[in-house]
């Protein structure tokens, strides 16, 4: 009797085992995101969301990321980074103060790591993402995937979300745990423009393709994680709310690196005349409603810096009704936009 060739019994055996399943499509590709959320809504509790998504092949997604919102407002916290005079840019106004040496400041919470992690699954159809979070309510994402002309990087564009009205997100393979130091920042070749949705002392708020100079600001010779620029005139801010007589529209703007082994930042921001008090005397900073605006630097696969992602968080501290003074909004700035 002729006995079967070997080959048929080994493909007979593998007819009779299951099915592989195939990997998931990463977004363009790409496995690490870091994205910028935000619920911005009349009559309700508005919130930012700022952190990362982690893509594996398996078709699961992990997000870790911070929360602000106004039903559990948090007071600013300091970064323990204090620039100094060596810092100001050099272009100063007569009645301008030079950058202060005032400790800058950041939403509550950013300097410890995100309280929030959640996982999901998500496909890639037709270029869209869509991702289902495996929480106690329905909350479902959809973006759609653009990636740069050199596949370097991916932009995801909000399409649909079930909790947020507005989100900006980067992703390439680089590292989460990698950063660009602030000389290379402050280098940067491109061309940055900011665009953002947002809440302004209870008003919807939103903007596309403002300008970002990170030319102007300048690297501090005894603290180099810091970044400063000396606005020298205010076009519309800092007037309604300074001292009669005041004469300094300048406006504190510090770029400050929160950890050595992530992507966080923060920029902090306020108007130099509200120091200035009705008796005539100056304080040296200002403590009350200044902008902190914690971030997170978009990478490519190269590790090279295209910009940020970023929420601002900034709670009233003052009474009464402070929500009225809130200011909430969710961010990016690039240059792939």
């Amino acid at each position: 009797m002729r006995k079967a060739p070997v080959v048929l019994l080994v493909l007979s055996l593998f007819a009779f085992l299951p099915a592989t399943a195939s990997a998931a499509e990463l977004p363009g590709g790409k496995a690490n995101f870091v994205v910028a959320l935000g619920s911005f809504k009349a009559g309700t509790d508005n919130w930012v969301r700022l952190g990362s998504y982690e893509f594996s092949s398996a078709g699961t997604v992990t997000a870790r990321t911070h929360l602000w919102w106004q039903r559990e407002p948090v007071a600013r916290q300091g970064t323990g980074t204090t620039p100094d005079h060596t810092c100001s840019t050099s272009s100063v106004a007569p009645g301008q103060t030079l950058v202060r040496d005032c400790q800058v400041l950041t939403a509550g919470g950013f300097m410890s790591a995100p309280g929030e992690t959640r996982t999901g699954s998500y496909e890639v159809d037709g270029g869209v993402l869509h991702i289902t979070w495996n929480i106690g309510q329905t909350w479902t994402e959809q973006w759609t995937v653009t990636s740069s002309s050199d596949n370097k990087l991916v932009r995801l564009d909000y399409r649909f979300n079930t909790l947020a009205t507005a989100g900006y997100a980067y992703g390439s393979n680089a590292s989460l745990s990698t950063r660009r130091q602030m000389a290379s920042v402050q280098s940067f070749p491109g061309t940055l423009r900011l665009d953002f949705r947002g809440w302004d002392h209870g008003n919807l708020t939103s903007h596309d393709g403002v300008a970002y100079n990170i030319a102007q600001y300048k690297t501090c010779s005894t603290t180099s994680w810091c970044l400063t620029y000396l606005l020298p005139e205010a076009v519309s801010a800092c007037r309604s709310g300074c001292v009669a007589g005041s004469t300094d529209t300048s406006i504190q703007n510090h770029i400050v690196r929160v950890s050595n082994n992530d992507r966080r930042d923060t920029h902090w921001q306020w108007c130099s005349c509200l120091t200035k008090r009705a008796d005539g005397t100056d304080e040296k900073c200002y403590t009350r409603n200044s902008h902190v605006k914690p971030m997170m630097q978009i990478l490519d696969d190269d590790g090279q810096f295209r910009g940020w992602v970023g929420t601002e968080a900034s709670f009233n501290p003052v009474t009464p009704n402070p929500r009225d003074g809130d200011m909430l909004s969710a961010f990016r700035v690039s240059d792939f936009r």
